[in-house]
């Protein structure tokens, strides 16, 4: 092949060219100066913390709407911090602005205040962001006058402190990054809690609301109300709740968050799989959660999955919403002697307890339901004292083995109560899912493109330089069968924000072997290159359904690479590394897709690691 090694320095040098011509025109900010903004149309115009290891700017959460945010630079969209998270901007003539007088403010493309710090200075100020991922407001003789780290939304981070006026509020949903309906907070009595804050009714549910404080390792004898933790992934509150992730120590980064699904959960980043990992959560059953499966409905926990059912005589008031629960497919009456019970074991539905009596046998605890109109069901409890737990409302229902009593649901008795099936809940991960964006109400008129000389010869140029990497790395992989060796092209970083589509198409061919012209599966199990005119998106989607399967089975990297490549147990880790950023690369949102600065650390991160 030496009469090749021309050719392969002509391109190397060409590729490096192009670099250099990218680090020209970089937008990234090491900080905001007085009198500068930040135009929403300029995804790549981003402020950057000194190690790269956070970015804030605008980010795409839905139609044509968009928030200003701090999230990990190198992993998938992970946001800690938003600061519009219910009032997302239009994505033309918006911009955060960092006025003369000191105040930051965030205005749509009416002109009018989304987001403020409402702070003024007479001496100069700039706008940074601090490798700990705190934004900060600060003066020309480093006095802080505001800071990100003291309005958190659903996330902390290590070294910033949680006191009792802050409160972490989950996402409405994966991919909705609104305010939902879970907080994190200290309550009244200086205790940390998980509160359920939903359209209808409120409730606490974590520490255990049937355990007094001490029972479960709390103190209410404080009046700091504060809690942090550290870099090494203990959590310390004032309360005495302690907690330590599984692999603590220093060195990963770290996060606390109030997740969607009402679980507090702190992960861990595992930088050569570029994902995170749970290393500790408040719940172990998450059927504890208040409020996931709605009114009359019954949560079950099984094999690591939630799953909600309607009782007997009940139907899913949504399929599409399981939290709105169910409603009954029956009227009652208020004659105990049209009324009848069905019995569902190992069952509960927590509170609303009409009035709780011990020492009564079934047929009387059944008779106060009966004589009660506004009795729904009652829970009976044989344990040697007859409890009967008459219930008025049938709210945060779960079913659990471990659970001895039996939940009694009225229902007409001169009708047929058919028992209906469970429904199962998607709990696909975020990353892998291509349908998990989900957008907001609120949209604007679709942005209107730039058709300026700049952007056209922006657009030539960064078009031209993928296509170049594609050809190289393509060359690479077809010339030794084996693990893309990145190396040669990471000695310099790319700044600039491309489309990054092509690149990725190039690194799944290479991976599988598998041409993406023509690409076909005519099942999961059969795999067909003859072409049928769909194109490569069927190569994608056939990569991302296995590489993305809810049991992230081992040995499925093997499924999807060329069995000419020659590999060990190391390679096929770093192969699975290049399938995920490739997927990555081919998301259908561009906004989703990271810049080929990224892609490049995330490649030079694992050839450090290894």
């Amino acid at each position: 092949m030496d009469h090749l090694k021309p050719f392969h320095s002509l391109l190397f040098y060409s590729f490096f060219a192009f670099v250099n011509l990218m680090l020209s025109i970089s937008a990234e900010l090491d900080y905001l100066n007085q009198g500068s903004s930040i135009p929403v149309e300029r995804s790549d115009n981003i402020i950057v913390s000194p190690d790269r290891t956070f970015s804030a700017g605008f980010r795409s959460v839905g139609d044509n709407a968009y928030c200003f945010a701090v999230w990990f630079t190198h992993v998938n969209f992970t946001p800690v911090w938003i600061a519009n998270r219910d009032y997302p901007v239009n994505g033309r003539r918006s911009a955060l602005s960092l006025q003369k007088d000191g105040n930051v403010v965030l205005r749509d493309a009416a002109r009018s205040t989304i987001w403020e710090t409402g702070t003024t200075s007479a001496s100069g100020v700039r706008l940074r962001l601090f490798n700990t991922g705190n934004l900060i407001l600060q003066t020309s003789t480093n006095n802080t006058l505001w800071q990100s780290f003291n309005f958190p939304t659903d996330t902390l981070l290590p070294n910033q402190q949680f006191t009792k006026d802050m409160k972490l509020v989950a996402s409405r949903s994966q991919g909705n990054y609104s305010s939902g309906f879970y907080y994190f907070f200290f309550d009244n009595d200086n205790l940390l809690r998980l509160l359920y804050n939903g359209p209808n009714i409120s409730s606490t549910y974590w520490p255990d609301p049937t355990k007094v404080s001490w029972e479960v390792g709390r103190s209410t004898y404080n009046s700091s109300r504060t809690a942090v933790f550290d870099l090494s992934g203990s959590f310390q509150s004032s309360d005495s709740f302690i907690l330590f992730a599984s692999d603590s120590r220093i060195g990963p980064k770290r996060r606390l968050t109030m997740d969607h699904d009402g679980n507090l959960r702190l992960y861990s980043l595992d930088e050569k799989k570029g994902a995170w990992k749970i290393s500790w959560q408040a719940i172990s059953n998450q059927c504890s959660v208040n409020g996931l499966c709605g009114p009359n409905s019954i949560c079950v926990y099984e094999q690591s999955l939630r799953r909600c059912s309607c009782p007997p005589g009940f139907k899913l008031k949504d399929p599409t919403d399981l939290s709105q629960g169910c409603q009954p497919t029956f009227n009652l009456s208020c004659d105990p002697l049209e009324s009848m019970f069905i019995a569902v074991p190992n069952t509960e539905f927590f509170g609303y307890d009409f009035n709780y009596t011990e020492r009564l046998t079934l047929q009387d605890c059944m008779n106060i339901c009966l004589e009660l109109c506004s009795c729904k069901a009652f829970l009976y409890i044989f344990d040697g004292s007859g409890r009967c737990f008459p219930k008025t409302m049938l709210l945060n229902g779960y079913q659990s083995l471990s659970f001895w009593g039996t939940m009694h649901i009225k229902v007409p008795r001169n009708g047929t109560i058919s028992k209906g099936g469970r429904v199962r809940l998607e709990t696909t991960p975020m990353s892998c899912n291509p349908e998990a964006h989900v957008e907001l109400s609120r949209t604007y008129e679709s942005k209107q493109e730039n058709n300026s000389l700049k952007y056209i010869l922006w657009f030539v140029v960064a078009i031209g330089g993928v296509e170049l990497i594609c050809i190289v790395m393509g060359w690479w992989v077809r010339g030794t069968r084996g693990y893309m060796a990145p190396e040669w092209i990471l000695n310099q970083p790319i700044t600039s924000k491309v489309d990054v589509y092509s690149y990725g198409i190039v690194l799944l061919e290479a991976v599988t072997g598998r041409s993406s012209v023509g690409f076909n599966v005519d099942n999961e199990n059969n795999v067909n290159n003859e072409g049928r005119g769909k194109g490569f998106h069927n190569l994608v989607a056939w990569v991302r359904d296995i590489m993305c399967a809810a049991d992230a089975r081992e040995g499925r990297i093997q499924e999807i690479m060329d069995p000419m490549i020659d590999h060990t147990d190391d390679d096929l880790v770093k192969m699975e590394l290049l399938v995920m950023v490739a997927l990555n690369c081919v998301e259908e949102d561009r906004d989703a897709r990271p810049t080929m600065r990224q892609v490049v650390e995330m490649l030079l991160r694992d050839e450090n690691n290894s």
